[in-house]
């Protein structure tokens, strides 16, 4: 009797700590994510992830989660770091170049 409980014990809790991992963990590459089969997309996740590690780079304080849950957070970034050739497609929401100001 008491193995029978003791096997279902060690699968109750070998069930328990394989339901805590991740599913599936995101691989970035820069502005792309990259799929198990190999092929490389465009997420606004990767572009967040890389927008804060290249605002970073230039001495700000910000984290990959402040850029996909503060678009002020954003937007302040983008107008300080924009410029820079790695986040000019991420940025261009927020960037005023393409607008004409009339006088």
């Amino acid at each position: 009797m008491r193995l029978p409980l003791l096997t279902l014990a060690a699968a109750l809790c070998g069930a328990l700590f394989a339901g805590s991992a991740p599913a599936h963990a995101i691989t970035c590459d820069g502005n792309v994510q990259v799929q198990r089969s190999g092929e490389r997309i465009v997420t606004p996740y990767c572009q967040d992830a890389h927008l804060a590690a290249v605002a970073r780079q230039y001495g700000a304080r910000v984290t990959a989660h402040a850029m996909r849950w503060n678009p002020s957070e954003k937007g302040r970034i983008c107008r300080f770091i924009g410029d820079d050739i790695r986040v000019k497609d991420t940025c261009q929401p927020y960037r005023d170049d393409d607008r004409r100001f009339w006088r």
